[in-house]
C-alpha cells in the first residue's frame, strides 16, 4: 500500500527530458514512483483511491501518470504487463465522472472501460471536506464489495 500524498515525487519537467532517450537516465529514477509501477506490474489486482478536488483526478495522480514515461520508455514489455493488470479505481467525488474515466483509460488495455467506483460523501450523509466518509459503515461495505473483499 502506498500513500502517494506522503511520498516525495518530483513531477516531470524539472529535468532535461532524458527519459526520451533512455528511461533509466531520468534524474529521479530512484524516487518511489518506479517502485510503485513495479508493484503494480507484479500484482494481480491494483486499487487506486483518487480524490477529486476540481472535477479531475488530483495532482498526485497526474504526477504518477506523467512519470510513467520514464518507466515504460523503451520497455514495451513493462507497459504490456502494466496494462494487463486488473485495476479498480475508487474516486472520492461528487462530480467529474467523465474526466476521471478519461484519465484512467491510460491505465487499462485499449477497448477496456476502467472499473470505477464513484464514492460520493453526499450519498452516505457526509461532507467531503470533513474527512469522515469511511466512518460510515455503508461506505466501508461499498468499498469492500467493489474491491472484492466482502467475504
Amino acid at each position: 500500500m502506498y500513500d502517494f500524498s506522503n511520498l516525495s515525487i518530483t513531477p516531470c519537467g524539472h529535468c532535461g527530458y532524458q527519459c526520451f532517450q533512455a528511461g533509466e537516465e531520468c534524474p529521479y529514477f530512484s524516487d518511489p514512483v518506479y517502485e510503485m509501477y513495479d508493484a503494480v506490474v507484479k500484482s494481480e489486482v491494483t486499487c487506486y483511491i483518487v480524490p477529486n478536488y476540481c472535477d479531475y483526478p488530483c495532482a498526485n495522480f497526474f504526477a504518477f501518470n506523467e512519470r510513467s514515461q520514464c518507466y515504460f520508455q523503451n520497455h514495451q514489455e513493462l507497459l504490456e504487463a502494466y496494462l494487463a493488470v486488473r485495476k479498480k479505481f475508487i474516486v472520492v467525488s461528487n462530480t467529474g465522472r467523465e474526466n476521471f474515466a478519461s484519465a484512467f483509460r491510460y491505465h487499462v488495455q485499449e477497448g477496456v472501460d476502467p472499473d470505477i467506483l464513484y464514492l460520493s460523501a453526499k450519498k452516505f450523509g457526509r461532507v467531503s471536506i470533513h474527512g469522515d466518509l469511511m466512518d460510515s459503515e455503508e461506505a466501508r461495505q461499498t468499498v469492500l464489495r467493489f474491491a472484492g473483499q466482502d467475504k
